[in-house]
């Protein structure tokens, strides 16, 4: 899985490179100048630069120098350059003056370079320029947005709207150099204005910022360029980026000669019935989601008189009762356990969750507490959460986890890492946080993003089918952060592979694209 870090953290990386491995900082300027014309070429799909014709928008920092190395690049490779200085050349320091002094010297030899000393300079010669990309080097991962939709002061802006205006009315493509400028690569808030790419060639490593709040909706595709900063230098990067191979690697196939009983035992413990309604289909789907995760053996307790519909709805379940007897007697068979889907919120919901959870054979198994469970939890306070569970996964969604947590949602919103670290390791638990990115976080402080699928996932039931395929992970042997970060990314894949027409899926479609997404990774490695 790739680190993906803070602004923090990749300035304390990119110093250790300097001080400890005595990378030069020309040489990682000139190894971020040539990456980016690499991913230019990709971006535009291209293999010559010849009669091509750029727009380079620079700061006056270090992103401004990577800007000058790439119009140096592309100069080489036969394309045409306007260079945008956005601050006066007595601004730059060494490094980045020492940059444009080259290109200077180029303009003695090539009539392909022009240089602009001011947006007010450039304007009347840029409105009316065909460009076929504008390369955003302005402010790359140095600029801090304390409030989403703050205002950037000039130059700064006029750089940023020039570069989105002449994108808006041509066909030119934007690429940014590390991070869109006007984004925090930490938080993903968004300044005004922000410059909207179309990909980002980013320096080292993913940051966080690409995933949250603004982050997805400016940043385009991303691409990754090998600058010579290595993994070794991060520590313990603010999260991991769950990825195919990852997730292939925590699904454990059944061996050829195994038995149902040793490719993981799951109960569930769901469903529910009022004379106000019913909730069997959370407990159907949960049950199905397990199943078709690979699940050797499925039980379900649900209230006596949906027997008969569980039985018809998914046949391969055992179901037995809500006597606590019998659930118990189960949960010592079990290798994971699942609490909540459509349990209901009664005051007999209520009082199973609490007497569960206080009951050893329950919390001595992995564990999985999802949807009216997490509501008695919250009901309960901190004070209902087993003190000697042996592994507990909560998967709440942003409304539930601020019932949980005390944080209002949009607090949650704005930083997900960090707030689901936080609870994560203050109480000892394993937390999937719901919503994009979905946010995984052990109780030792690492942290996963999944960000597979779309807003296929955004329907009725969708979260009880990823509780049971969680289950089934966890019960085939991972352990509950892997099976919970692999089992959402399968989940997200199967929404993608459920219909062509996101809009268009249902609960019980994730459950057949589940299938569809591990035949799929498994042809791959085949």
């Amino acid at each position: 899985m790739l680190p993906v870090l803070t602004a923090l953290e990749m300035q304390s990386a990119d110093k250790a490179a300097i001080e400890q491995l005595h990378i030069g900082e020309t040489r990682l300027m000139e190894l971020a100048g040539s990456e980016t014309v690499r991913v230019i070429l990709e971006t535009l799909d291209r293999e010559s630069l010849d009669g091509l014709l750029f727009l380079v928008v620079c700061g006056k920092g270090n992103n401004g120098g990577d800007g000058f190395v790439i119009a140096r690049h592309l100069l080489n490779l036969g394309a045409s350059v306007d260079l945008l200085l956005l601050y006066p050349q007595s601004a730059l320091k060494g490094i980045n003056r020492d940059g444009l002094t080259t290109l200077e010297a180029y303009m003695e030899y090539t009539l392909n370079l022009r240089i602009f000393r001011s947006h007010e300079e450039a304007l009347p010669f840029v409105g009316e320029t065909a460009y076929d990309a504008l390369i955003d080097a302005i402010t790359g991962t140095g600029l801090r947005i304390e409030a989403q939709g703050s205002e950037l002061p000039a130059p700064l802006s006029d750089g940023i709207e020039l570069i989105n205006s002449i994108r808006e009315r041509t066909e030119a493509v934007t690429i940014a150099v590390d991070l869109p400028s006007g984004l925090d690569a930490t938080t993903g808030f968004a300044a005004f204005p922000v410059v909207e790419a179309d990909a980002t060639a980013t320096m080292a490593f993913l940051k966080t910022g690409f995933y949250l709040n603004d982050g997805p909706e400016v940043s385009g595709e991303l691409h990754i360029c090998e600058i010579s900063i290595p993994p070794f230098l991060v520590d313990a990067p603010a999260a991991l980026l769950g990825d195919e191979a990852f997730a292939a690697e925590s699904f454990i196939l059944r061996e050829r000669t195994s038995a149902k009983h040793s490719n993981g035992r799951v109960l569930i413990i769901a469903g529910s019935e009022s004379s106000e309604g019913s909730m069997l289909g959370a407990a159907i789907l949960a049950a199905k989601g397990a199943l078709q995760s690979g699940a050797g053996y499925v039980a379900l307790s649900i209230p006596p008189a949906l027997s008969g519909a569980i039985h018809v709805a998914v046949p391969e379940a055992v179901v037995i009762s809500r006597d606590l007897s019998a659930i118990i007697e189960k949960a010592r068979w079990a290798d994971a356990i699942l609490i909540g889907c459509g349990l209901g919120r009664d005051a007999a919901a209520l009082s199973l969750v609490s007497t569960l959870l206080g009951e050893e054979e329950i919390t001595s198994k992995k564990l999985i507490l999802d949807a009216d469970a997490l509501y008695a939890l919250a009901q309960s306070g901190s004070s209902g959460l087993p003190q000697s569970a042996a592994d507990i996964l909560i998967t709440p969604h942003y409304g539930e986890f601020s019932r949980l947590c005390g944080d209002t949602v949009n607090a949650i919103a704005s930083d997900p890492i960090v707030s689901a670290r936080n609870y994560a390791s203050l109480h000892g638990l394993n937390v999937l946080l719901k919503g994009s990115p979905t946010v995984i976080a052990a109780p030792q402080g690492q942290v996963i993003l999944n960000t597979s699928g779309t807003e296929a996932l955004a329907t009725a039931g969708s979260g009880d089918v990823l509780s049971g395929m969680i289950a089934a992970f966890a019960a085939k042997g991972a352990g509950l952060r892997d099976a919970a970060a692999a089992a959402a990314w399968f989940h997200g894949r199967a929404g993608d592979l459920a219909s062509d027409v996101a809009s268009l899926v249902s609960a019980g479609m994730i459950v057949e694209g589940i299938r569809k997404s591990l035949e799929e990774i498994f042809e791959i490695e085949e």
